[in-house]
């Protein structure tokens, strides 16, 4: 096995965040959480996991004898080209034809999920980063609200009209695998939520890395230890970002000479991701493993 990196950590105001979070519902929560994992896992024959070795192979072959058990990657299971292919989409004709009219990627694409709940302050930080970057951008918001507690997010005030022309806000559901999948989107600000990092970096889109919660941190810390995207940087204490920082990290991943090596990764990683012939080879083996599996716990009980 290869060495370990001791960067592919939370940082202290994640790990706050967690408890803080739980701690406000149930205190016990964390507890429970990690009482059932390891329970589930004492008892389970094999774990399946949504990767492959090609990304992983150190961190899964750690995992395996850290529990003991065989590790089975069942691929990266990315999306079909079909699966986001609704001809009947009119949101989409509006989209491509702004998209028909930038640049081959140039336009950077900011989406983050259904789940993740930026405060007003972090919000705000990150589109006047983005208008200071200059960079051609479509964000696409999904009814966000502060801090889950139903109060609408806005933008800052005048934002809108001072980047008309040159990005778009999208309210509502946005055909994510078609506007990745135009050539003059060039990357993503994404919180690495495993499926959109696999749905960008099977397109070869550069990834501006943000993330909130959950696995989102330890995702972005093993995507910049292999140059794959960038993170943004945060006060490691309390979570805090600044507009310049976005705005410098942008211009990095999408524009400057320097970043270059992420945009080539990135790029790089079509040839695994996108290669369905070895994703679908994942499943294949893991549907034989469990055959096997069945085939043996079967002939073991009628002895």
């Amino acid at each position: 096995m290869g060495p370990l990196s001791n960067q592919i950590a939370y940082r202290p105001y994640e790990l706050k965040k967690m408890f803080d979070i739980n701690a406000g519902k149930n205190d016990s929560v964390v507890t429970d959480l990690v009482f059932r994992f390891v329970t589930m896992v004492s008892a389970t024959d094999v774990l399946a996991v949504r990767s492959c070795m090609e990304v992983e192979a150190v961190w899964l072959n750690l995992l395996g004898e850290l529990h003991h058990i065989p590790v089975a990657p069942v691929g990266l299971l990315p999306p079909s080209a079909h699966e986001d292919n609704d001809s009947k989409d009119s949101s989409w004709d509006t989209i491509s034809d702004w998209l028909d009219k930038k640049e081959k990627e140039s336009v950077v694409y900011l989406a983050f999920g259904s789940e993740v709940r930026p405060s007003q302050e972090d919000f705000n930080e990150l589109a006047l980063g983005l208008e200071q970057s200059r960079l051609p951008f479509f964000w696409a918001i999904r009814n966000l609200s502060v801090d889950g507690n139903g109060d609408s997010i806005e933008l800052p005030a005048g934002f809108e009209e001072r980047t008309k022309g040159r990005g778009i806000v999208w309210s509502g559901w946005a055909p994510q695998s078609k506007i990745l999948g135009h050539e003059s989107v060039g990357g993503i600000v994404t919180h690495c939520g495993w499926s959109s990092v696999i749905e960008a970096l099977q397109l070869g889109r550069a990834l501006i890395m943000l993330p909130f919660i959950a696995d989102q941190g330890l995702n972005a810390r093993l995507l910049e230890e292999k140059q794959i995207g960038v993170e943004i940087p945060r006060n490691k204490e309390d979570g805090s970002f600044t507009r310049d920082s976005v705005a410098q990290t942008l211009k990095l991943a999408m524009k400057d000479a320097k970043g270059q090596i992420y945009r080539d990764k990135a790029k790089e990683m079509t040839t695994i991701i996108g290669n369905m012939e070895l994703q679908h080879r994942y499943v294949d083996k893991f549907v034989e493993f469990l055959e096997n599996h069945m085939m043996k716990i079967t002939k073991e009980s009628d002895n």
